[in-house]
């Protein structure tokens, strides 16, 4: 197979869609997940994130990207505005209407709505659920940062609530997200079922891994 370099003034001098189409795809697979938020006013809103990342387990923070706030950013302007949000993951069955949630909509208009998606609100929790999401659960906003560097701010919540399938609690706490069908995508556009090829023991000097059995 045949290698292509690119060095840093190749990407720069790119087209911007060509690049941007490039720079996403470079990092590989990522979590495809809908952020759900709802306004003082009682208006739902639900997007699309592709950056959402575990932070920390004690406290349980969770963080993802949000565009800079040079234009409207719903997303963003609720969680500020009441402080809770929710993080939903995306499976087959609904993934094209999660990608539809990426259009740009106003803001008196329902995301869910629009694209066939229910939200769903749980015990006193004030964000709304995606109805049809399997694994998903509930954060409380902490803090943001704006970086310097391209404007884009890192939103981090306080997971306070999870639910999800209980085939997919594995005895040692983790969770079965392939048994729950959920999906990840590459690039701007690409959706991705996935093949767990083994869980391996936990890494130790002088020691090779065995397989786990869940």
């Amino acid at each position: 197979m045949n290698s292509l370099h690119f060095s840093d003034s190749d990407i720069v001098q790119m087209e911007s869609r060509k690049r941007a189409a490039f720079m996403n795809s470079l990092t590989g697979f990522k979590s495809a997940s809908l952020i759900g938020t709802i306004d003082k006013n009682g208006s739902t809103n639900l997007s699309i994130f592709s950056s959402v990342t575990h932070l920390g387990s004690n406290p349980a923070l969770v963080g993802f990207i949000n565009r800079p706030d040079s234009t409207e950013r719903h997303t963003l302007e609720n969680i500020l505005e009441l402080g809770f949000y929710t993080i939903n993951h995306i499976h087959p069955g609904i993934f094209s209407k999660a990608h539809q949630t990426a259009a740009r909509y106003p803001k008196n208009v329902s995301e869910s709505k629009a694209v066939g998606l229910t939200a769903e609100f749980h015990r006193e929790f004030q964000a709304p659920f995606v109805l049809e999401s399997r694994i998903k659960y509930g954060l409380e906003y902490i803090e943001s940062h704006s970086l310097k560097i391209n404007g884009t701010i890192l939103v981090i919540g306080k997971v306070i609530e999870a639910i999800l399938p209980d085939t997919c609690l594995r005895t040692d706490g983790s969770i079965d997200v392939e048994s729950a069908e959920t999906m990840a995508i590459s690039g701007l556009d690409g959706y991705h079922v996935t093949n767990q090829l083994a869980r391996l023991s936990y890494a130790k000097p002088e020691t090779l891994p065995t397989e786990l059995r869940d």
